[in-house]
């Protein structure tokens, strides 16, 4: 089993590689994930709003504290990873693994850390 490592999230993604994690040292990237969620998705953050210091750090300090992986995996079944879960990869996991190129690569590395 790999060691805890909490730059790798629960569902696998590298926060290191996240804008959201990057945005709390670098204000551009705040300013240009603010106006991502503006022009993409209509909604209104302020730059000095987007942060996150990783899943493994208490819920006020996380981008999304009601993320369905983290629910699942820490909240219901005391787990570090998914890959730990009976049920890797569950098919919920795999459909969101489908929806954006890093999720993906969030997937392959959990299926690389398990073995």
């Amino acid at each position: 089993m790999v060691e805890l490592n909490k730059h790798i999230a629960v569902c696998g993604l590298d926060c290191l590689q996240c804008d959201i994690y990057k945005a709390a040292e670098d204000h551009q990237i705040a300013v240009n994930v603010a106006g991502w969620f503006k022009s993409e998705m209509n909604i209104e953050v302020k730059p000095e709003n987007v942060r996150c210091e990783g899943c493994r750090e208490p819920r006020e300090k996380i981008w999304s504290p009601d993320c369905w992986i983290l629910e699942c995996c820490v909240d219901k079944k005391g787990l570090s990873y998914c890959y730990e879960c009976d049920e890797f990869p569950c098919g919920k996991l795999v459909d969101w693994s489908k929806t954006n190129p890093a999720y993906t690569v969030a997937l392959e590395r959990l299926k690389t850390m398990k073995s």
